[in-house]
């Protein structure tokens, strides 16, 4: 279990780095991007910020690459708004989870149009 203050610096992270992508990366370019989760490591040093790009596939492609030749840049602006004795290394992880959901869904929603009713 981790602790209440890696819990709290979880979310102000999730909260930092999902402004700060707002602000920076034009939507235009690489979709809508949103930060579903941030995993913080216990000796903050680094963190996994798992993100979602709503768009076409290409602007996913763009995104993502956006995403990882800016972290650094990102990083120094989330160190500005986040005061840590250490920026965690951000690292950007597509997590496809909510896609995955989706599918799931649409196969429960098939299987119960095409089974007959009791």
């Amino acid at each position: 279990m981790q602790s209440h203050r890696l819990l709290r610096v979880r979310e102000l992270l999730k909260r930092q780095i999902g402004e700060v992508i707002r602000r920076e990366i034009s939507i235009s370019d690489a979709g809508l991007i949103s930060v579903n989760d941030v995993g913080v490591a216990g000796d903050l040093h680094s963190a996994m910020v798992f993100v979602s790009i709503v768009g076409t596939p290409e602007q996913q492609r763009k995104g993502v690459a956006i995403l990882r030749k800016e972290r650094k840049r990102l990083q120094t602006l989330v160190g500005r708004s986040v005061v840590l004795k250490y920026t965690p290394q951000l690292r950007f992880v597509v997590d496809d989870s909510i896609e995955r959901g989706n599918r799931v869904l649409k196969i429960i929603d098939e299987i119960e149009r095409t089974s007959p009713p009791e």
